[in-house]
């Protein structure tokens, strides 16, 4: 089952594509949904890639592919007029020696998301800081276009809201891949002083590090640069509805 606003969007996307040949961007989305924050239609996106309806391609801007509709939104997609309507064009009608019914339709091919299942580490703070983590709780199944190819990957299950406005909420699972550097802004799993992990993005100032929040509300914690480690970066999130 989708949400409303699930609905909404895979039809606003199937509609600009029949229209234009192209998706929507993102602020175009955002538009038509009423949303506040480009961050809403990324968890949206993110629901629908994870339930096989569509599918993002990688390396490049604005590609979202429709891998199936729902039985409602086929229909209706189907009864559409041709885009050349909206564009003012209206084309002649001749009669001839048509078949009295239209061919059957084509179903709309179904692609199998190939999938692999990664360990979940336990909990990371997106806030204060907690205990290292060190142990595996359970695994989690992610789709291989997550998968980055490059080192090891694994996951964790956020606690806090300090990583929010970077679409990363309190119960959300984060993909991880495993390294041990990091470019200014990614956002990583930081280990403070061998005792601490938090999930944060990095700022390298100097001699130090910045452990920069996406909430106004918690402040940003610098270090020397001695007494953070990274331990992976950010490639992925998961969310349960």
């Amino acid at each position: 089952m989708l949400t409303k606003k699930q609905l909404d969007l895979l039809d606003f996307i199937q509609t600009r594509l029949q229209r234009d040949g192209v998706p929507p961007s993102f602020d175009e989305m955002k538009e038509a949904l009423d949303l506040r924050s480009k961050s809403g239609i990324h968890r949206l996106i993110t629901a629908l890639e994870e339930r096989g309806f569509i599918r993002r391609l990688a390396h490049r801007a604005r590609a979202i592919e429709i891998v199936k509709l729902p039985d409602a939104l086929a229909d209706r997609h189907a009864a559409r007029p041709a885009s050349s309507a909206a564009s003012g064009f209206a084309p002649r009608v001749i009669d001839g020696d048509r078949p009295d019914s239209p061919p059957p339709a084509r179903p709309m091919p179904v692609q199998v998301i190939e999938a692999m299942e990664l360990p979940v580490m336990g909990r990371i703070a997106a806030g204060v800081p907690i205990e290292a983590i060190s142990h595996v709780s359970h695994s989690v199944t992610v789709p291989n276009s997550m998968i980055s190819g490059r080192g090891d990957h694994y996951a964790l299950e956020v606690r806090g809201d300090s990583m929010i406005e970077a679409g990363i909420n309190d119960g959300d699972v984060v993909v991880i891949r495993e390294t041990s550097t990091a470019d200014n802004g990614d956002i990583v799993v930081a280990l403070v002083e061998d005792q601490e992990a938090t999930l944060k993005r990095f700022m390298r100032r100097g001699n130090t590090i910045a452990l920069e929040a996406a909430n106004p509300a918690y402040e940003t914690r610098v270090y020397a640069d001695h007494m953070v480690k990274v331990q992976g970066r950010l490639v992925g999130l998961i969310r349960t509805y």
